[in-house]
């Protein structure tokens, strides 16, 4: 089941180590560094377009990014 708290985590987790800060992330999905941070900490989610921005610029799975899987590898 989706968890905004698990996405909210694993986005922070992927962000930190690729050594981006939030204002990095926010001009790849052309949002405001406040949108991000309300990510991170699991108050909002975001569209399925910026969602796929995400999973491609970080190469991870969406359901990984949703909680949905434990296997970050896109297949």
């Amino acid at each position: 089941m989706f968890s905004k708290e698990i996405f909210g985590n694993r986005l922070l987790e992927l962000r930190k180590a690729n050594k981006e800060n939030q204002m990095d992330l926010a001009e790849l999905l052309s949002v405001g560094k406040s949108q991000i941070s309300e990510m991170e900490n699991g108050k909002k989610s975001t569209t399925v377009e910026k969602l796929a921005l995400i999973c491609e610029h970080y190469k991870v799975s969406a359901d990984y990014l949703l909680g949905l899987s434990d296997d970050p590898t896109p297949r």
